[in-house]
């Protein structure tokens, strides 16, 4: 590998325990097993001469690579076309089920499809982070790695005597080259599997047809179930797979995103490992997991937040913003010095110091999903209740301090409006839930504490010189997390307040329908250099706009950031303004919010006041209302 691939040249392939990446052009550059969490066993995509990988590839021709799903399935496809002939890598995890377990496998088929190509392949594990030293062994049937913590087959997958001759494999120190010259009609391919019962061993086509039938069941199956029938279906449902993808299934835990140290800005510092699950995001999936109807994915995770709740409920502790996906809340950060990033973007960091923060909106957005569930007829126990209403009666004596913010600012806690807001959703929610169930709690308390929140924030949060609300109490910066205002039902989309707030927004966070969290350079967050657009931000963006009556923008807002997908329909944290995607991938928070405002938007459509066209004006696309 002598160059890093763009991050958006990926596809995703996984067995709903962990996942791994495969570019274009065949290469399998991140892998972590036996979990999202567990150390790498590939991960080039950091360090491209040192961390690992698994490449199949044409050789010694010139050839152009194209990448499909197999439609309604996450099996990968690449394409390879030549002159001398066209073949297919199909790549696949077989579904791992709900039971944890060391065993995970890969399966790399190849077909070719016409004409007659020579295949190049390589396996370079480097284990722990490329920290731990394996050795290596060839046997007729694949090739055997192993560490003292960590052991990997490649089995050859064999039909007719197999396509890959001994004397066509050569080891170099303890990894493995071989070249195979493959005809039109030819299969074969390989099975990687970790932790290993035994030796490696020769797998039949048919077996590996099985597996391929039984994973492409499993997820047409269960893609089958949703209830999406919008305008958008193609893209919403692609959303929903990654989304299920980056579950882990014994837990029913969403990590944020499979991979770690993917930079916010190319050569900077912003840098950060998110394989674990954010209360918040989590939360926000049972809107659209609910919304798409997949209640048993939403029941399992909702299972996973009541027991993070009766923990601190225990403890009369706060809620830790994220956790391991086995709910477990140890996540030291550290710095691999050793890798030099992805395109040269130091830190790499593993583990997220940012866990410990003090955020006040995680518990508006747990009492929020909890709330969704309830009215979807997924009531809470009784005993969990008990523990939501000592967590909401712990609110009650800290809603009014500073916080860390929710984008993990690393500059000082202030009096973050978007928290303050989120604290509003909790104390309101906590009161549905008491009321619609008549379930006990301390109502009169919670609608005090609330009245008091909305109180403060409209008479502190609104700048009247900016006209619009503002990040903190005491600045005018703007914040695109405030998009979310009325979304919750904290102000009227059509309040005058809100609607000079989303102007100002259009003016100074807005780049041709894309979104900024906000200016680094006005609200130092503790960190050097710059980001690009967020793209959860533009996803809220268009829902503000359809639910303000500008669904001519909304639309057109929404249908370009349909553009800035990968040829997968994945997308990345954030988009750079070179149009490249950016920070870890693909991000739960980027394919939650792309599903939220296709369904509202959707809705507003269908329901609302009527399309709007937009007219261009001074380049900026506004509505002709």
């Amino acid at each position: 590998m002598d160059a890093y691939p763009a991050i958006e040249r990926h596809g995703l392939i996984g067995d709903l325990q962990t996942a791994a990446l495969v570019t274009d052009d065949g290469t399998i550059d991140w892998f972590c097993a036996p979990r999202f969490d567990a150390p790498s066993i590939f991960a080039a995509l950091l360090d491209r001469r040192n961390g690992g990988c698994f490449q199949l590839v044409p050789d010694g021709v010139q050839f152009v690579s194209k990448q499909l799903y197999l439609p309604g399935t996450p099996i990968l496809i690449t394409r390879f076309l030549s002159a001398d002939g066209v073949g297919e890598l199909i790549d696949f995890m077989p579904v791992a089920g709900d039971t944890a377990t060391d065993v995970h496998r890969i399966v790399r088929m190849v077909r070719m499809v016409r004409g007659r190509l020579r295949f190049r392949g390589e396996c370079r594990p480097r284990f722990n982070y490329a920290r731990d030293e394996h050795e290596s062994e060839m046997t007729p049937d694949g090739a055997a790695f192993r560490t003292p913590h960590c052991a990997v087959n490649v089995n050859a997958v064999r039909r007719h005597g197999g396509l890959v001759r001994p004397e066509d494999v050569r080891r170099d120190g303890n990894d493995i080259h071989f070249t195979v010259t493959l005809s039109a009609g030819d299969v074969g391919g390989m099975l990687l599997e970790t932790q290993p019962e035994g030796p490696p061993r020769a797998v039949s086509a048919d077996e590996v047809l099985h597996l391929f039938q039984q994973t492409r069941d499993f997820w047409r199956g269960w893609i089958g179930r949703s209830r999406y029938q919008g305008r958008w279906r193609e893209m919403v449902e692609r959303a929903a797979m990654t989304l299920k993808l980056m579950t882990y299934a014994p837990t029913g835990a969403l990590v944020a995103a499979p991979t770690a140290g993917l930079p916010e800005q190319v050569g900077g510092e912003r840098n950060w490992d998110y394989r674990y699950t954010w209360i918040r995001d989590a939360s926000f999936s049972v809107y659209a997991l609910l919304g798409l109807g997949f209640t048993a994915e939403a029941q399992a995770f909702l299972q996973w937040l009541n027991d993070r709740v009766r923990f601190a409920s225990e403890h009369s502790s706060p809620l830790q913003i994220m956790y391991r996906v086995d709910g477990s809340p140890d996540l030291d950060e550290e710095i691999l010095d050793h890798l030099e990033g992805y395109r040269q973007s130091a830190p790499v960091r593993i583990g997220n110091g940012a866990a410990t923060q003090f955020q006040l909106d995680i518990y508006g957005e747990a009492l929020d999903s909890l709330r969704l569930a309830d009215a979807h007829e997924l009531p809470i126990s009784h005993a969990a209740w008990e523990h939501v209403a000592h967590v909401v009666d712990w609110l009650c004596e800290h809603w009014d301090e500073p916080d860390d913010g929710i984008w993990e600012t690393r500059g000082g806690r202030q009096d973050f409006t978007y928290g303050r807001v989120m604290s509003w959703v909790a104390f309101d929610r906590a009161i549905q839930l008491a009321r619609r169930r008549g379930r006990p709690g301390d109502v009169d308390r919670w609608t005090g504490m609330r009245d008091r929140i909305y109180r403060q924030v409209m008479q502190r949060a609104f700048h009247p010189k900016r006209e619009a609300f503002v990040q903190h109490y005491d600045t005018d910066v703007l914040d695109a997390s405030l998009l979310y205002m009325p979304l919750v039902g904290f102000i009227s989309p059509t309040d005058p307040m809100w609607d000079t707030t989303l102007r100002a927004m259009d003016e100074e966070l807005v780049a041709d329908s894309l979104l900024y969290r906000y200016d680094p350079a006005a609200s130092p967050d503790g960190l050097r250099g710059a980001e690009g657009t967020f793209t959860m931000c533009t996803f809220w963006y268009v829902d503000a706009l359809a639910r303000a009556g500008r669904l001519g923008e909304a639309r057109l807002t929404f249908e370009k950031m349909l553009t800035y997908s990968n040829h997968l329909g994945l997308y990345a944290e954030e988009i750079a303004p070179t149009g490249e995607q950016i920070g870890n991938y693909p991000q739960a928070f980027s394919h939650l919010a792309l599903i939220s405002a296709a369904m509202n938007l959707d809705y507003q459509l269908d329901h609302g006041s009527g399309w709007v066209e937009p007219v261009l004006r001074h380049g900026v696309a506004t509505s002709s209302r």
